[in-house]
This record gives C-alpha cells, structure tokens and sequence, in this order.
C-alpha cells in the first residue's frame, strides 16, 4: 500500500498526457521508497523495466540488460556488445509494441555506468537519435537512483547530449509526521503520536527504517534491536547510506561531522577553516548535494546578507548516529533502553525535537494561522563584543509581511510544559535584545512549539500561541 505521495504521484501520470516524449528524473536518498513509489504508480506496467546491478562489470550489465529486453519482447537475444547497441536493440523492441505510450523505467542508473563503459554517450544517444526524432511521440523514459552526486554530474549539470534534455525532476522526500502516522496505522504498530515523534528524531521520515518496526516490541526495544543489537539492521547503515549516495564518500562525511559539531550550524567560511579548505567550486556542489539529498539546510539569518547563509545538519539519522553510535556504543545491546532517563537522553531529545520543528515549519505556519500569509523561516544569534553583555540566540524565528514576528521556543516534554521565573526571564531577555539589536518595527510574537502544551501559571503569558505535538501531525498543505 502507497502512503502519501500524491503530488509525486500526480507529476507521474501527468507524463502520460504530454504530447512530446517525457523525460524524467525520480531523484532522493536511499531508502525512501523511489523505486516502489514509480511501480505502484504505474501498476508495474511497462514497457520496458531494468535494474542495473550493484558492483557488476559491463559485462554483467548487459547481459542483464539482454535478459530485461528478452523478458519485455518474448524473444530471444543476443547480449549486446556496447551499450550502443544495447540501446539500439531497446528501441527495436519497442517498436513492435502497441499502445499510446510507451513507459521505459531504468532504475540504479549509475550501477550501469561503469568505467570506460559509454554507457551515458549511448543514452543520449538513444534519447535524442531516436526517442524524440520519432513521428509517434509516445516515450516516458523515466530514470532513477540513489547517488545523488552522480545523478547531479551526469543528469542535471550535463553539458553534452542531455543538457536541458530532462522535462520533469521529482525529488522524494521522507515522510512528514502525518505520513508516518499512516504508515504506522498501516502496519499496526499502535504508536502514541509522542512515540512517532521520537522515532522520527531517530529515523526521520525514511520508510523503508519504518518498516523494520516490529508491532510486539516497544520503540525502545527496537531501536536497541535495529541500531545497537549484534545483528542490527541499522547498526552499520550510516556508511552505507553515505558510500550509496555520494562517490567519493570522504570529502562528505567530512562536511557533515564538521556541521554535527555546532548545533546552529556554520558559514561557509566557518565550514572552510573546520575543514582547512579553500574555497572552490567543488565544495559548493558537495554542499547542493548534502543538501539535495536532505541531510543538510542553507539558511539565511535575519539581518544578514544571503552569501552569509548557514549550512546546518538536519537529518535525524545523521545527528542520531553522532549522538549516540560514532564512538562504539552498538556494543551494548540494551544501550538505549538504559539511556531513556538519563541527561544525555533528555539533552539529545531537546535538540532532535528542534529538528523535527524545522523539517515541519508548513504545520507549524498552518497552526499559528498564517499558511496563507507570506513569510519566511530564519535563525538570529547575536554575539556582543562586550563579554559582560550576555548574547541571544533563536533558532527559528517566522518573519511575516502582515508585520509580525514569531520567535519560536521549542520544548520536548512528557507533559505539559512547565514555565519558571528564570526562564521566563531568559525569554524576555532574548526578546529585547532582538528588537534592540534588529530595530524592528514589527509585532514581536513569543511562540512555543511543544508536546502537550502549555502548563498555566503566573509565567506562562510570555508565550502569545502554543503550537502543540498535535499541531506537528497535520498533513502536507
């Protein structure tokens, strides 16, 4: 059963309805459900499907490509010699097939283009000497794969035959909350929605981790069981993850252990001195990549100028696995179950909910009244060069044109959340020093983001609205 995917689904089917041939690009991190979400939309109907094979030699990829050919045409074949040839027998196949369109899916595109193999030379080729240069104008060529830095230097920055050749690019997100809680009704894991949250903050939106929850387990067990367990199906993810993303995987895991040190994130030329890089161009594509890939966000802080942009690791898994993996603890098969009281669970809990708040800012937006309202989404610090002056920092703050500004606290808690003197005053505090510092004009909102709302007290008016867990939970917009 397809969860959710319905603007992903809908850019699909409406390739059937173009009048010229369609070529798309169905692009995300692995595991989110690329390949799934094209065969469900298309009701695994072809007219021709290959996979390429992972670590194989040219060899092996069109002798596979021959048995994909034979298994669409019910002939017998040769394997091919070339890729061009390759190519050219796919388009004598379909010749002889019938229909208005004709939908071609080769997926794991870059496991075919193996060193030296011509294998992108032959689909341009194909592409443009044949499936557009046809009287019928009935191919959707779709194509799809998980390493984004390949599919970026060879698909989407092309410069030979296949530059501005692709019609439609459709990036697959991880699920939201409310997808998750869907899949999660689906597969009878009767989770509360505090429970999905933290296994968002574990997991992120990634289906395919969702789907190795089992019901008769609590989450903790679980994640002991898939993260930290002998034999965890998650233990060694994260350099699988990364090796099946990006080549060159060192340069990137660079990058992402250098943003998982600072919590607000880094300038490009903080990023460049942690890492003792100059600038180059090389280092902007990583970062389009990290970023295309999801695991990391540019953002523009409020007051400064857009070349001063932070870069900041988001991905739950990623800050997961720094958090709690890096240095050896999947050794203890019963690691987090004893972590869930500690204060290393409740300081890691406090960021990850921060993250989860920032991949959900359209719900949040939603909630607070103003989806309809341009606005847009920044951090603010600022750091006095008198040491006796105390500093402010607000990690996401809702700058509207109808002449307010949200400042957003968000709490994880177990129950309502509890205000104190101090941290009231701290709020305050913050407050001033933001409007003295910017020399707003603006309406300046204190917002709390948290679980189960806000405990009333003597100190609780600071706060103008609560966006609650509930809130979180609403579905794309």
């Amino acid at each position: 059963m397809l969860i959710g995917r319905k603007e992903e689904q809908l850019a699909l089917r409406n390739l059937l309805e173009e009048e010229e041939p369609q070529f798309c690009a169905v692009y995300g991190r692995r595991r989110v459900g690329k390949t799934y979400l094209i065969r469900e939309t298309f009701n695994y109907q072809f007219a021709f499907h290959h996979t390429g094979y992972a670590n194989a030699p040219m060899a092996k990829q069109l002798s596979g490509f021959r048995d994909s050919l034979q298994a669409a045409s019910g002939k017998r074949i040769k394997v091919p010699r070339t890729w061009f040839e390759a190519f050219h027998l796919l388009g004598e196949v379909l010749e002889g097939m019938k229909g208005r369109k004709k939908v071609v899916f080769l997926d794991e595109l870059s496991w075919m283009d193996t060193p030296k193999s011509n294998f992108v030379t032959a689909l341009e080729h194909f592409w443009n000497s044949w499936a557009t240069a046809r009287r019928e104008k009935d191919i959707v060529l779709i194509v799809c794969g998980s390493s984004t830095s390949w599919i970026t230097r060879k698909i989407f920055r092309n410069r030979g035959g296949l530059h501005n050749r692709l019609t439609q690019r459709i990036h697959l997100a991880p699920f939201n909350l409310a997808e998750c809680e869907r899949y999660a009704e689906v597969a009878g894991l009767n989770m509360s929605r505090k429970e999905i949250a933290e296994a968002y903050m574990i997991m992120g939106g990634v289906p395919f981790y969702w789907s190795l929850l089992e019901r008769q387990y609590s989450l903790a067990q679980n994640v002991d069981r898939l993260f930290f367990g002998k034999e965890g199906k998650l233990s060694n993810e994260f350099g699988d993850l990364y090796a099946s993303l990006f080549e060159n995987v060192e340069p990137y895991l660079a990058i992402v252990e250098a943003l998982g040190e600072k919590k607000i994130g880094m300038t490009r030329l903080e990023l460049e001195k942690s890492l003792g890089k100059k600038s180059s161009g090389t280092l902007t594509k990583r970062l389009e990549e990290l970023e295309m890939s999801g695991f990391i966000r540019s953002y523009a802080c409020l007051g400064k100028r857009e070349r001063n942009a932070l870069y900041q690791l988001i991905d739950p898994f990623t800050l997961f696995y720094f958090s709690f993996m890096k240095n050896g603890q999947k050794r203890d098969k019963h690691f987090w179950t004893s972590k869930l009281d500690s204060h290393t669970h409740s300081t890691w809990s406090g960021l990850a909910f921060e993250r989860l708040c920032l991949w959900h800012v359209p719900q949040i937006k939603l909630a607070l009244g103003i989806a309809g309202v341009s606005s847009g989404a920044y951090s603010w610090t600022y750091q006095p060069k008198n040491k006796d002056e105390e500093g402010a920092q607000i990690d996401l703050l809702i700058d509207r044109r109808d002449q307010v500004i949200n400042l957003c606290e968000m709490k994880f808690a177990n129950k309502e959340y509890l205000m104190t003197e101090k941290e009231e005053e701290r709020l305050r505090h913050r407050n001033n020093v933001f409007i003295d510092v910017t020399k707003t004009r603006k309406a300046v909102h204190s917002t709390l983001v948290t679980t189960y709302g806000l405990k009333r007290n003597a100190y609780a008016d600071v706060f103008q609205q609560v966006v609650t867990l509930d809130d979180l939970f609403r579905d794309k917009l």
